[in-house]
C-alpha cells in the first residue's frame, strides 16, 4: 500500500524543522567564536522558505483530503493538530533566527526529541488518541479506510430504506387515485339517479292528475245520463 502523501510530507517537513533549529544553533555558536555565519545564513534562510512552502503544501492537502471524504473527521482534527504545531515551529524558528522571543538553545532542545531533557514535557509531542496510540501511518490508513467503509454501508442502508418509503409514498398514491375515480364514478351515478328519480316523479304527478280528470269526466257524463234518463222515464 502506498503511503499517505500527507504523513510523507509531513516528516520531511519536522526534518526541515529540525535542520532550521541545528543551523541556527551553530550559527549562533560561530557568531560566539568569532567566525563567519554568512554560508549559514544564506542556508537557513533558503530553508526557512522551503519550509513555508511545505507547510502551505500541508494546509492544501489536508483541507482536499476532509473535503473530499477521504478521511475521517476526527483523523481531519488530529492532523489539523499536527500543522497548527508546525506552524508555531515555524515562527519560533523565525524568531530564532531574527534572535527575537525565546533562546535558540531552548528552542534547539524543544524542537530536538533527542535533546530534550529527561522530564521535561516536550511541547511537540500530540498526546494521540487511544483508538490510533501505537499504530504505524499503514495502520491507522487501514482504521481509516474501515470506518469510512462502514459509513458508506450504513449511508447504502439509509438508501435504501428512502427507497423503499419512496416506493410505498407513490403505491399510497396510486391507490389514492384508483378511490378518487371510484367516488367520481359512484358521485356520477348518484347523479344520474337523483335526476331519473325526480323524472319518474313528474311523471306519477302527470298521472295523478290525468287519473283525477278522468274520474270527474266520468261523474259528469254519469249524472248526465241520470238527467236524460229521469227526463225520459214517463211519470205515473
Amino acid at each position: 500500500m502506498a503511503p499517505d502523501p500527507w504523513f510523507s510530507t509531513y516528516d520531511s517537513t519536522c526534518q526541515i524543522a529540525q535542520e532550521i533549529a541545528e543551523k541556527i544553533q551553530q550559527r549562533n555558536q560561530y557568531e560566539r567564536n568569532g567566525e563567519s555565519t554568512t554560508k549559514l545564513t544564506v542556508t537557513i534562510r533558503a530553508l526557512l522558505q522551503n519550509l513555508k512552502e511545505k507547510i502551505a503544501l500541508l494546509k492544501d492537502l489536508l483541507l482536499r483530503a476532509v473535503s473530499t471524504h477521504q478521511i475521517t473527521q476526527l483523523e481531519g482534527d488530529r492532523r489539523q493538530n499536527l500543522l497548527d504545531d508546525l506552524v508555531t515551529r515555524e515562527r519560533l524558528l523565525l524568531a530564532s533566527f531574527k534572535k527575537e522571543g525565546a533562546e535558540p538553545d531552548l528552542i534547539r532542545s524543544s524542537l530536538m526529541t533527542g535533546g530534550a531533557k529527561r522530564g521535561a514535557p516536550n511541547p511537540w509531542l500530540f498526546e494521540e488518541p487511544e483508538e490510533t496510540r501505537g499504530l504505524g501511518f499503514d495502520e491507522i490508513r487501514q482504521q481509516q479506510q474501515k470506518i469510512i467503509q462502514e459509513q458508506d454501508a450504513g449511508l447504502d442502508a439509509l438508501s435504501s430504506i428512502i427507497s423503499r418509503q419512496k416506493q410505498m409514498g407513490q403505491e399510497i398514491g396510486n391507490e389514492l387515485e384508483e378511490q378518487n375515480e371510484i367516488i367520481d364514478d359512484l358521485a356520477n351515478l348518484v347523479e344520474n339517479t337523483d335526476e331519473r328519480l325526480r323524472t319518474e316523479t313528474r311523471r306519477v304527478t302527470l298521472v295523478d292528475r290525468k287519473s283525477a280528470s278522468c274520474g270527474m269526466i266520468m261523474v259528469i257524463l254519469l249524472l248526465l245520463v241520470a238527467i236524460v234518463v229521469v227526463g225520459v222515464w214517463p211519470t205515473g
